[in-house]
């Protein structure tokens, strides 16, 4: 088909639309997780834990981390795999590639070694009234893990691992940073059947879509979650940008209006570091890896939104424990004009409210 033909401002607000960031802000968490598909679990919290920050930017000061916690631990309306938050009822888009895991030989042959051992955890689950800390399950690895990372010889947590994304466990509860393991029948739903494959694949992408609103058909390979469509939607093209995009055909013609935001470095509106410089000539990088003389924007600089643009970056740092919010400064990719100002001013104030901290200038 002929592709839509659009321009840079309507593809910045069909995403930012999709993301939920427009003045039409949701009301309900869960809902917010089904159309943004996923909240991603980072343990960074210089201002707040990335899943929590995200529902927050979208959800306001209704929003309480509690929420969150609620739908995984209680309602079981929100699952945890992989470091990704998502809706129930998508488990049924992964369950096929659970049936196939693990991908890599390394692996494959590590579990065919341990087998004794993979049943020993699952036994041991299947023992326990309650969910189990990883420490709280021996070791009883014929082959230890090795790796040249932090895994190395952490046998136990590596089982774990594997075993989560087979399908055979799963994620019961956070206690703070540590995970409560428990078998996966205990926490999912028996009555969700594993889509086929290739269907699976292709209700995940065209999901995806919907939450990203516009995204290339083949991108650079993302940890976590890809940041490509394949051919889901419709095809178009985005004015003095070159090549060809897929848009959400659900997503053209829509009204916009806009509102201010603070953005996780790991939000999906900038994830794709690509798409944000040709769509909003956002230049982003997240700095918390570099040397502090190195960094231009911060340790954990938050994207600032104002309309259908990404203005600047928020340099700051919450101390909950202090009861601030320290402001270290605010970056002005453009030239902030008086409403700019004073709209992001309220947004920082309002993160402060969430927070329960007062804002502290430097």
């Amino acid at each position: 088909m002929e592709p839509h033909r659009l321009d840079r401002a309507t593809a910045r607000r069909i995403a930012i639309r999709a993301q939920l960031l427009d003045a039409n802000r949701p009301t309900d968490l869960v809902e917010t997780v089904r159309q943004l598909t996923l909240l991603q679990i980072d343990p960074t919290a210089a201002i707040a834990p990335n899943a929590d920050l995200v529902a927050w930017s979208r959800l306001g000061a209704p929003y309480r981390p509690a929420d969150l916690v609620r739908a995984l631990e209680e309602e079981r309306s929100l699952f945890e795999l992989d470091a990704l938050i998502r809706p129930m009822e998508d488990l049924a888009q992964h369950r096929a590639d659970m049936a196939a895991w693990p991908q890599w030989q390394k692996s494959r042959e590590w579990l065919e070694h341990n087998d004794s051992f993979r049943r020993d955890i699952l036994n041991r689950l299947a023992e326990s009234p309650e969910p189990l800390l990883s420490r709280e399950i021996p070791d009883t690895s014929v082959v230890p893990w090795k790796s040249s990372g932090w895994t190395h010889n952490r046998n136990v947590g590596q089982m774990l691992e594997l075993l989560a994304m087979r399908g055979e466990v799963a994620i019961a509860a956070r206690r703070g940073r540590e995970r409560l393991w428990a078998l996966a029948g205990r926490v999912f739903p028996q009555n969700l059947p594993a889509l086929p494959a290739e269907e699976a694949l292709a209700a995940r992408t065209a999901r995806r879509l919907a939450a990203l609103g516009i995204a290339r058909e083949k991108s650079t390979v993302m940890p976590l979650e890809p940041i490509d469509v394949g051919q889901a939607g419709e095809p178009a093209v985005v004015e003095g940008v070159p090549g060809v995009w897929r848009v959400d055909p659900a997503a053209l013609g829509q009204s916009f209006t806009g509102r201010t935001a603070l953005l996780s470095p790991f939000d999906r509106l900038v994830y794709d570091r690509v798409r944000s410089q040709q769509l909003f000539d956002f230049e982003f990088t997240l700095e918390m890896y570099k040397p502090a003389a190195q960094r231009r924007w911060g340790y954990f600089a938050l994207p600032i939104l104002h309309g259908d643009r990404l203005v600047g970056k928020l340099d700051a740092k919450a101390d909950r424990k202090g009861g601030v919010l320290a402001v270290n400064a605010i970056h002005e990719d453009v030239p902030f004009d008086r409403g700019i100002r004073r709209a992001v001013d309220d947004e920082v104030q309002s993160l402060a409210e969430w927070l329960e901290v007062e804002v502290v200038r430097g």
